[in-house]
């Protein structure tokens, strides 16, 4: 599909009705045309992977187009310039979860995005660090444990953010790096712990959700089921 057939596609696509329910959710509606992504995801695979036609709807300052872009483009040739510029443009939280949790979690760069992200003032990028922990701990299913462990340090000193979109992305990647495995699950409820002793509203409300999911019987059963397994 060529840029301006896509565009027309997206165009008949659009449900304005849908606009109400992300903004209760607090996505941005701004140029957005109110396309869920259980019908984004399909025209992706209809497209196929295109770097270039990604760039070029990224471009168009189109909610939805962008939102396409995520799943189209092709990590192997994401530059560090292109992830850089992205962020810069993040509006909305799920445009910038997505970007990461379905592209930029791919490539070279995720790391040393994730160290640079998490000091940057802008709300959305700097929860763009941590969506990108929380998509590796996920989708790099054969990382060693030294890979998540390095993070904790920057989950417990950047936990007193209290912006929403931060204290959330904090949350997220500690629960997702305390799901793994056994081991790791120990060493985010002890993260957890020190985070507890911030004073901080914002600390303390990550460490009570993590610790509550992280220490129920459900998701120990789940661990172990994982260990017997291997």
């Amino acid at each position: 599909m060529e840029y301006e057939e896509i565009l027309k596609t997206l165009t008949s696509l659009a449900n304005p009705k849908n606009l109400a329910g992300m903004a209760r959710y607090g996505i941005n509606t701004t140029r957005n045309l109110g396309i869920s992504i259980a019908n984004l995801r399909p025209l992706a695979q209809k497209i196929g992977k295109n770097h270039q036609l990604a760039l070029r709807l990224w471009s168009s300052g189109i909610h939805d187009a962008r939102l396409l872009a995520c799943f189209i483009d092709d990590p192997a040739q994401v530059t560090e310039d292109q992830m850089d510029t992205w962020a810069d443009d993040f509006d909305s939280w799920d445009l910038c979860d997505q970007a990461c949790t379905s592209l930029f979690d791919q490539t070279p760069f995720a790391i040393q995005k994730i160290t640079q992200w998490s000091e940057d003032d802008h709300e959305y990028k700097k929860r763009a660090a941590f969506a990108l922990i929380a998509g590796l701990a996920v989708h790099e299913k054969n990382a060693p444990d030294s890979t998540f462990e390095r993070f904790f340090p920057l989950l417990i000193k950047h936990a007193d953010d209290d912006r929403n979109y931060v204290k959330k992305a904090v949350n997220w990647a500690l629960r997702n790096i305390g799901k793994r495995n056994q081991h790791l699950n120990k060493q985010a409820i002890l993260a957890a712990r020190k985070i507890q002793r911030i004073d901080a509203k914002s600390a303390r409300w990550i460490a009570a959700d993590a610790l509550r999911e992280l220490t129920s019987t459900q998701a120990q059963e789940r661990l172990n089921r994982k260990k017997e397994k291997k």
